[in-house]
């Protein structure tokens, strides 16, 4: 019988294996790294950041030889906008500059993500002050992994004194959003929230409660 994967903290040593879990699992739940010519694009904007910036809320499933799986986040996300522009993007513009017109291609579109941070400041979701970003290889999904991370963050984040958790995801990938659902987050209406659906939820109540 195949062990049990564990949950546990972030390690730096694990940056490689949450970078290939990100773009693994980046284009609406499935593999991106053919939309992409650099495969650090993605994890730069939506893991490393948390990774390096936040790491008391960064866990990750270990199988015993790598991280499969990942959960991170922020308690303040105002809070770590500032950071991210001023910690996070020096280390990174010289490889991810700026476009210097429209972004057309799908790198061009990361990198201009990259250098607008505070995009992620949405005046509706101010009531939930932090937010996350999870993701399983397919083969570990729909085992209780997910639940695991999520109960994890939300404990931790309780623990802070931080009430409430919101997330941007693709409105397509419909199969997040039934595991969202699951989790107990529930729909908050933004403005134009363009391809997006963002959701929210309290951290005190058990994942899935």
């Amino acid at each position: 019988m195949t062990p049990r994967a564990v949950i546990r903290l972030y390690r730096p040593e694990d940056r490689a294996a949450v970078y290939d879990i990100c773009v693994r699992t980046g284009h609406e739940g499935g593999d991106a790294r053919h939309l992409y010519t650099d495969h650090d694009l993605l994890p730069d904007n939506f893991a490393g950041p948390y990774a390096h910036l936040e790491p008391g809320l960064a866990f990750v499933v270990d199988d015993g030889t790598r991280a499969v799986g990942y959960i991170v986040g922020t308690a303040d996300t105002a809070a770590f906008v500032r950071r991210f522009r001023a910690e996070w993007l020096p280390r990174l513009e010289h490889r991810h500059p700026k476009p210097s017109g429209p972004p057309v291609t799908p790198d061009d579109l990361m990198a201009d993500l990259l250098h607008r941070p505070e995009r992620m400041i949405v005046p509706e979701l101010a009531a939930y002050p932090a937010h996350l970003h999870i993701d399983l290889l397919p083969e570990y999904q729909r085992q209780g992994y997910g639940r695991e991370l999520m109960g994890r963050l939300l404990s931790t984040l309780a623990g802070r004194g931080v009430g409430a958790v919101h997330l941007g995801m693709v409105t397509a990938n419909t199969a997040a959003r039934a595991f969202y659902d699951r989790m107990g987050f529930r729909e908050l209406p933004v403005p134009d929230p363009g391809p997006l659906t963002y959701l929210g939820r309290g951290t005190s109540a058990p994942a899935g409660g």
